[in-house]
């Protein structure tokens, strides 16, 4: 078979090239001839053109076809055309096409009939056929007779030829196998030539997801005996055979069994194509496939071999696909909402051509000027389509309808006209959908400030809300309302800590920072801002401290009118002189009040000590360079000391309980914080373990315990721990864990004490005490960030044997300290994520006193 492609082709091939001559190809002389076509519904043409039509000379096949083209032109045609060759040949060959069957035959070897030894004599260097007798009629016609009935004989010096329509008189349908086949067989002279035998429609079957096709593995008319070997069998599409990867890729499958082959193909699969058809102005589709098998076998008896092919092409019946319309209306406020209509799905055939409204018919292309934005969609593997309309609720086309109680109904009908492409077959769909709202109250937006923090309240009124909230620059997720946002009935409110990232820095004082918050509601179909909200407070924050010992700190800030700033590269006064720690946000100072450039002033009884916080002079030339603000930063910062001051403290007495006392002179005690592994106090972390990494929240085990006295009549009592962000022990901010030796009220997370049991360790309990906190963290320290927390305690030393009130009455009492003694420290360092701390055991501390007193 030769094949040719030709794409795309609306019009049928109406003639053939023999040589310089023209024949007009009617489908009778194309079935008469073995010549067959087969068009797709995107218009390409596949022809098919047996190897021994009527045109071939040789063996040898040059197939050209006249084409439809342009009549406006000199040329009113298109030649295509194929040269082929096949070798070698089969004993017998027989080829199934769509409208056509053709059986060719060996001759001249197998010439032995004694009754028609005077004609081979006759005609032994040529002979000419001149009667035919079909089976099992026995109806004999000469040459003349058999061509005008549709049949073609041929011969050459080698092979018989006769091919025949699919519906001849002389066709007979026969069971093999259990599959129907439509049979020919005509004797030429003494030879019987199975002309073929070739599958009906019954030797199908369908599912919705797969086609099988049974050809039986014997088909009984074309075998003399039953004895014979299966060499071959292929499958192809179209006429060219398929390897095995490519059918695994296709998922295509051919089972041989004893007595059928089986093959099948899912519905869809490559290779075949579908149609769209209209019934009863219902939508409908068909898949067509043309699969092609063949088969080379050997009898055994006659020693001959057959090749036999079958082009088969399958139509499945009509299958349903009643197109939907999807509505993906917007929910938002009406003014703004949009219908969304999706229709479908089609095959690529199906066009749209325009919709009819009930006040008006509008073509696709009017359709899009008016703004209602018709598109077609494609699946991913573009076999299929969809139909995408978009139309506003405020439209004329849409019909709106006010009801009681604020419920809005708004409608919109439609007719889809569309047309299957080539026949031109129009049909309709037709639609009606709602969309219900309530009347939108616009959600208000209020806020205020406290000492620390944003709070904004969102009231969206009678309706879910229908926005997304954008604060600052990040949208409000789940983790987000997680951390900060509290819900009521009909609103929420998102407290915010006035240095969060999400607000801004709009300008710096000495004592106070003026933040700001933006809020922003958008629709989140087409991001417009259906509410703006801005807060802007100025928040007391002691940005500069002064310490007695000389020293200064000072915090500046990145503001909004700086906002290239780098934080980073600011100094003081001192270009040397930089910040001891900085982000993108604020950088840090820590100096002596003799050092960095800082100026000083006597004013009347005061000292005044003055630096600068800005860019170096050639970062800030920089800076101006690739910046349109062109504003400075700078930034005083200052303090003052009283040159002369006096200072007056008051004290009161009262007379002592009991006498103090005391067994020996002076002496010396050691106290020792440690920090143990868990909660059994069995095991402590050494000096080596440091830093030891801990999580917020997670507990920490202390042990605070004399180590040197042997004396049972002592007792160790904390009295006060407290937290700092440096080592000392007054700064601020502060935060209290033990109070007068009891766990601090305001603490959500309170110190719980441990008691202590005399055991192979601890020979003393009254020694040592145990205590457990949860790790934290400051929130000042975003933007007070000295790297280090400090943990502080004072612990009191008792006589056991004496209480004397106070402290030394035991743990957790109310009463005020009679003699403190400074313990130990414990440092806590910031560790990858702010959820992580480190725990670092940095010294021990002595308490020293006099054994004649009452500590």
């Amino acid at each position: 078979v030769i094949r040719l492609s030709v794409a795309p082709l609306f019009e049928e091939v109406d003639a053939v090239f023999n040589d310089t001559q023209i024949i007009n190809l009617t489908p009778g002389l194309a079935t008469q001839c073995g010549f067959s076509f087969k068009f797709d519904p995107m218009g390409n043409a596949m022809f098919f053109a047996s190897l021994q039509n009527c045109f071939s000379q040789n063996m040898v096949t040059l197939v050209t076809f006249r084409l439809p083209g342009n009549h406006m032109t000199e040329d009113p045609v298109y030649r295509v055309g194929k040269t082929c060759s096949y070798t070698p040949w089969t004993s017998r060959e027989i080829l199934c096409d769509r409208n056509y069957m053709e059986a060719s035959e060996q001759s001249m070897p197998q010439w032995t009939c004694e009754e028609f030894w005077p004609i081979l004599n006759a005609v032994a260097s040529g002979y000419k056929m001149t009667a035919v007798v079909f089976s099992p009629s026995k109806n004999v016609m000469n040459v003349d007779e058999v061509q005008r009935k549709g049949y073609a004989i041929a011969n050459t010096p080698t092979r018989l030829v006769l091919r025949s329509p699919h519906n001849a008189e002389e066709t007979y349908l026969q069971n093999v196998a259990g599959v129907p086949m439509r049979c020919s067989v005509g004797k030429m002279f003494c030879f019987d030539v199975p002309l073929a035998s070739c599958f009906t429609a019954e030797a199908v079957a369908f599912t919705p997801e797969v086609i099988t096709w049974y050809m039986p593995k014997h088909i009984d008319p074309l075998f003399s005996s039953d004895a014979f070997t299966m060499l071959e069998v292929y499958m192809g599409i179209d006429a060219k055979r398929l390897d095995t990867e490519e059918m695994a890729a296709r998922n295509y499958s051919v089972l041989v069994t004893e007595a059928h082959i089986i093959v099948e193909i899912p519905v869809g699969a490559v290779g075949g194509y579908f149609k769209s058809h209209i019934q009863d102005d219902q939508y409908f589709v068909t898949y067509t496939i043309e699969p092609m098998l063949e088969l080379l076998w050997i009898e055994e008896v006659a020693h001959e071999d057959t090749s036999y092919k079958v082009l088969f092409p399958i139509t499945t019946p009509l299958m349903a696909r009643p197109p939907q319309v999807r509505n993906c209306e917007s929910d938002t406020v009406p003014e703004q909402a949009v219908f969304v209509l999706e229709l479908g799905t089609f095959n690529l055939d199906v066009e749209l051509l325009n919709i009819t409204f009930p006040t008006m018919v509008l073509t696709v292309a009017e359709c899009n000027a008016r703004g209602f934005n018709v598109r077609e969609q494609r699946s991913p593997d573009n076999t299929l389509k969809t139909f995408r309309l978009e139309v506003p609720f405020s439209d004329p086309v849409v019909f709106k309808e006010v009801a009681e109680q604020g419920v809005t109904t708004f409608t919109l009908q439609l007719i889809y006209g569309l047309v299957i492409f080539p026949e031109y077959a129009p049909f309709s769909h037709s639609a009606v959908v709602d969309a219900v709202l309530l009347d939108i109250v616009p959600p208000s937006v209020t806020g205020n400030c406290d000492q620390e923090n944003f709070h904004i309240t969102v009231d969206y009124r009678n309706q879910e809300p229908f926005f997304v909230v954008l604060v600052g620059k990040r949208l409000l997720n789940h983790e987000f309302a997680q951390q900060y946002l509290t819900e009521g009935d009909t609103d929420f409110t998102i407290t915010l800590p006035f240095s969060s990232p999400d607000a801004v820095f709009e300008s710096v004082h000495s004592s106070s920072v003026r933040s700001r918050l933006d809020v922003a509601l958008l629709n989140p179909y087409n991001n417009m801002t259906i509410k703006y909200f801005s807060l802007a407070c100025s928040f007391l924050k002691t940005l500069t401290e002064c310490f007695s010992n000389g020293t200064m700190t000072a915090l500046a800030v990145k503001v909004e009118s700086a906002p290239g700033l780098n934080p980073g590269q600011l100094t003081l006064s001192d270009p040397a002189c930089g910040p001891t720690y900085s982000d993108d946000r604020v950088a840090y100072f820590h100096f002596t009040v003799n050092s960095c450039g800082t100026t000083r002033k006597f004013i009347n009884n005061v000292m005044l000590y003055e630096n600068e916080i800005s860019l170096p002079d050639e970062l800030e030339v920089k800076r101006n360079a690739t910046t349109s603000s062109g504003e400075e930063y700078q930034l005083k910062v200052s303090c003052y000391y009283v040159a002369n001051i006096t200072r007056t403290l008051a004290f009161l007495t009262r007379p002592r309980d009991n006498e103090p006392f005391a067994a020996t002179g002076t002496g010396r005690l050691m106290v020792r914080m440690r920090l143990a592994q868990d909660a059994s106090y069995n095991t402590f972390h050494q000096e080596e373990d440091y830093p030891v990494v801990r999580y917020l929240r997670q507990p920490l085990h202390f042990e605070v315990a004399l180590t040197t006295s042997s004396d049972p009549k002592v007792a160790l009592v904390l009295d006060h721990c407290w937290a700092t962000l440096n080592e000392d022990r007054d700064s601020r901010p502060r935060w209290n864990l033990i109070i007068n030796g009891c766990e601090n009220p305001e603490d959500p997370y309170r110190v719980v004490f441990h008691p202590v049991v005399a055991d192979a360790r601890v020979h003393f309990p009254p020694h040592v005490k145990r205590f457990e906190a949860y790790m934290f963290s400051f929130a000042e320290d975003a933007l007070e960030p000295s790297g280090q927390v400090f943990v502080h305690c004072d612990v009191v030393i008792c006589d056991a044997s004496s209480p004397s009130g106070g402290p030394c009455s035991g743990q957790c009492v109310n009463q005020d300290n009679p003699k403190r003694g400074r313990s130990c420290f414990m440092l806590f360092r910031p560790w990858q994520t702010i959820t992580e701390l480190i725990v670092v055991l940095t010294s021990q501390a002595n308490v020293q006193f006099e054994r004649n007193v009452i500590m």
